[in-house]
C-alpha cells in the first residue's frame, strides 16, 4: 500500500472523522458550524479537520468576506485513490471466486456415503 492511502485510511479509521467527512460531503463547512451540528469542543475538532488536513482529506480556505473565518472542504483524490484499491482488492476476491466455481464445476459429483 502506499504512504497516501495508509494516511487516508488511518484517518478514517475514527468514526468522529468519518462523521466530519459526512457533513462535508454535502457541502463545505466552517469548523464552528462543524463543532455544532457534532457537539463537539473547538478544540477536538481542531485536532480531528489537522488530521484530516494532514492526510489530504480536507482542503482549508479562508473566506474572502472574512480573512479570520476558514472554510473546509473535501478532497476528491483521496477517496478516488481509496476507490482504486477497494476496486482492485474487490477484482481480486471475483477472480477467486471464479476460479472455485470453475473448479467446482469441472469436478466431477462425489457419490454420498450412507
Amino acid at each position: 500500500m502506499d504512504s497516501t492511502l495508509d494516511r487516508t485510511l488511518a484517518a478514517l479509521a475514527d468514526p468522529t472523522r468519518r462523521r466530519v467527512v459526512e457533513l462535508l460531503r454535502k457541502r463545505s463547512c466552517r469548523p464552528s458550524e462543524i463543532a455544532d451540528r457534532m457537539a463537539l469542543t473547538r478544540p477536538a475538532l481542531s485536532r480531528h479537520l489537522r488530521v484530516l488536513r494532514r492526510a489530504g482529506i480536507v482542503s482549508e480556505r479562508i473566506e474572502e468576506d472574512d480573512a479570520r473565518a476558514r472554510l473546509y472542504t473535501l478532497r476528491e483524490q483521496p477517496f478516488s485513490e481509496l476507490g482504486d484499491w477497494l476496486r482492485e482488492v474487490e477484482a481480486f476476491w471475483g477472480d477467486q471466486l471464479n476460479a472455485f466455481k470453475q473448479h467446482a464445476e469441472r469436478s466431477p459429483p462425489r457419490k454420498r456415503r450412507r
